[in-house]
């Protein structure tokens, strides 16, 4: 159905969420409920992100039934609902609305003008740094992320104010919602051609979210991608940041150390010293795009930056997962050879020992398009450990597997590759490997983040004393 035949928001709705447990839909609904429609919601299992969304107001259902839609105004669909689930038929057949979250975005669009944070990657962190900065800068805003984010209590919240923080996303076309208050962009490179069919129509729809954004528009200059935006766009009024001596907002001076990052963002009016609580460059740079997408606005960015002081990071972006026996667990959702490197990289300049990395490629399209490019990811790790592809419900294709990861990384990197097919056969090889000292980074989107659950669970039973013997 239409985009344009979403109701109105402007007045109470009754609108049911289907997929509510995902990060996404689960955001979609909490601004929702806290705007004050009846929203209810149902998932397949009971994941852990119902039970909020209940103590919030959403009406929860664990499982799918046609009853879940009747008298609702409209039903928000996540991409990976088919066709055949008994809510929609059920929907459809009484001639109510469903929407994917593509056609359901620009309806809030419409209540609260975006502002839209969009990339190949970095799109959740900066995206939580501009939110942190706008309310540490005294504005009221609302924002929609997609992962949890402690300096702000949640990945999404509804309150009055001028603009919606968005984490735009590029791979369904949902980051081209309007009207948007104002852009950035943190960097583009070829991926999800599964959507898009090819690189130039992924690079075209980003000239038309550049081109046709009301506000300011940010873009990185160091990224080749984001920058070549800029005459494309036909705007003369882009604002750039970066480490360029070109650039209209500058990030000079980086240091680092076990507290994070530390660096000048320099204009033409004024320096700022920032002080970031999260390591590497790009964590430094997505800090400089978030400042100058708030400066931009208007708003203070003396105080927008003392708010990113204590903002830590989000939810499996380098998240840290324990220390035992002196080996600290570290995880990262990178998934692009690009990301990774800038992963990695962040770990080795922090760590007083050797860096192991485990990874486990994501989707077997991705794989396919990109495994050869990951050769030389790894250069910072002193070990690493290549696991099986996480499918994300896609089918298997022939001749592709983790293994063209391992061979790509295997003929480059001078140290340490392994190959595990499955998870626990990496916790049980890291085991072997692991020593005091080590910092060991968890790699990719999938589910690899138990691999660290499980060493660290081993770690403290091989440091537990022995049981004593019984008298």
């Amino acid at each position: 159905m239409a985009a344009d035949a979403v109701p109105p928001l402007d007045e109470p709705r009754r609108i049911h969420v289907v997929a509510v447990g995902g990060a996404g839909m689960s955001a979609i609904a909490r601004v929702l409920v806290e705007a004050g429609h009846d929203v209810s919601g149902s998932d397949a299992v009971a994941g852990p992100r119902l039970a909020p969304l209940a103590e919030l107001g959403v009406h929860i259902s664990v499982g799918h039934e046609a009853a879940n839609v009747a008298g609702v105004d409209a039903v928000v669909v996540s991409t990976a609902v088919s066709e055949d689930n008994v809510e929609v038929i059920a929907a459809r057949k009484a001639g109510t609305g469903v929407f994917t979250r593509r056609e359901f975005l620009p309806a809030l669009a419409r209540q609260q003008p975006l502002l839209s944070v969009s990339g190949t990657h970095g799109k959740t962190t900066t995206s939580s740094m501009l939110a942190v900065a706008l309310r540490g800068a005294g504005v009221s805003i609302s924002w929609l992320i997609g992962a949890d984010v402690p300096a702000l209590g949640a990945a999404a919240a509804h309150h009055d104010g001028p603009y919606l923080v968005l984490e735009a996303d590029e791979s369904d076309g949902s980051f081209l919602a309007e009207p948007r208050a104002g852009a950035l962009v943190t960097n583009l490179e070829s991926d999800h051609l599964e959507f898009w069919g090819d690189w130039e129509a992924l690079r075209m729809a980003f000239v038309d979210f550049v081109a046709k954004t009301a506000g300011p528009v940010v873009l990185c200059a160091d990224d080749p991608g984001s920058a070549g935006l800029l005459e494309s766009a036909g705007r003369d009024d882009v604002i750039t940041y970066g480490t360029t001596e070109d650039s209209d907002v500058r990030m000079v001076g980086l240091s680092e150390d076990r507290h994070g990052s530390h660096f000048d963002i320099v204009t033409v009016e004024s320096t700022h010293r920032v002080s970031l609580p999260m390591p590497g460059r790009h964590n430094a740079l997505n800090a400089t795009g978030a400042i100058a997408l708030v400066g931009a606005l208007g708003h203070d960015v003396p105080a927008a930056i003392a708010a990113l002081g204590s903002h830590s990071g989000v939810h499996r972006r380098f998240e840290t997962r324990g220390i035992s026996a002196g080996v600290e667990v570290l995880d990262d959702y990178a998934h692009l050879p690009t990301e990774v490197e800038a992963t990695l990289g962040a770990a080795k300049s922090r760590a007083s020992g050797r860096v192991v990395a485990v990874f486990q490629p994501h989707r077997y399209s991705r794989t396919q398009s990109l495994g050869t490019s990951f050769g030389g990811s790894f250069a910072a790790a002193d070990v690493v450990v290549i696991t099986e592809i996480f499918p994300a419900g896609e089918q298997p294709r022939p001749g592709v597997s983790g293994r063209v990861v391992h061979e790509a990384i295997e003929s480059r990197h001078p140290g340490e590759v392994h190959w595990a097919e499955t998870l626990q056969d990496a916790a049980e090889l890291l085991l072997e490997l692991l020593g005091p000292g080590d910092t060991l980074v968890t790699v990719g989107a999938g589910d690899v983040r138990e691999v660290g659950d499980l060493v660290l669970g081993g770690l403290e039973q091989r440091e537990a004393p022995p049981d004593e013997d019984p008298l």
